[in-house]
């Protein structure tokens, strides 16, 4: 039998997070480092710098996580299968009752279970189990590099948005330009988020939107207190 093609949005939720969590956090923390330097009464140029800086702090610094924390994930998972290989190795015959028991958990009598986990043990063991039991399968399984890789570029291409306004606008215009285009850019990339995740659109342009704003006018005025004490 040929198993029908479906596209599921499940299979996105790796690297749609990392790419969304480093666009968004891009814009945001560039965006607001610059408002912060501008607000204190920091020149063109050392806006400009400031914007620079972030952005390769910024990419570094999310790439670095992403890997940490997804690596940690994927030795979890494959301490959990070494852990079940060693128990397949040693009781198979436990490990046969122990998948046929979540099959009864799930609805199937008794005895169709018993053979399903025959069928599926027969054909690879440990993927019946890794998948059943453990929850780890193909689609979803921890893969750091491309976490890693998504968070940089998307944080960088996120971080150009709001270093592109400073850079194009008169100095005058700099805090304006800058904040509506974070802006703009953040109601953007919460509305292709929740669209491609299956969300609400509205929803997720308000909460981006919303967010942004806050974050960018704490920072904004902590810039302008510190300069005006400064």
């Amino acid at each position: 039998m040929r198993r029908p093609v479906e596209l599921h949005r499940s299979g996105r939720s790796g690297w749609l997070r990392a790419a969304v969590l480093g666009a968004d956090d891009g814009i945001l923390s560039t965006a607001s480092l610059m408002l912060g330097v501008a607000a204190a009464k920091g020149d063109h140029g050392s806006l400009l710098i400031a914007g620079v800086a972030g952005l390769v702090a910024g990419a570094m610094s999310m790439a670095a996580g992403e890997y940490v924390s997804v690596h940690t994930q994927a030795d979890t998972e494959q301490a959990d299968l070494t852990l079940e290989r060693e128990e397949l190795r040693t009781d198979d015959e436990s490990e046969h009752r122990e998948l046929a028991a979540i099959y009864v958990d799930r609805g199937l009598p008794p005895a169709l279970a018993r053979e399903v986990a025959d069928k599926l043990m027969a054909r690879d063991a440990l993927g019946a189990h890794a998948r059943d039991e453990l929850g780890i399968t193909e689609t979803l399984k921890a893969r750091p590099l491309q976490a890693a890789s998504a968070s940089a570029i998307s944080f960088s291409a996120g971080a150009i948005v709001p270093l592109s306004a400073a850079t194009l606008a008169p100095a005058s215009y700099v805090i304006g330009c800058v904040s509506v285009a974070s802006l703009v850019c953040l109601a953007i990339l919460g509305a292709l988020a929740a669209r491609t995740g299956g969300a609400p659109v509205i929803t997720g342009v308000l909460r981006a939107a919303f967010w942004g704003a806050l974050a960018m006018g704490v920072t904004a005025g902590v810039g302008a207190l510190f300069g005006t004490i400064v």
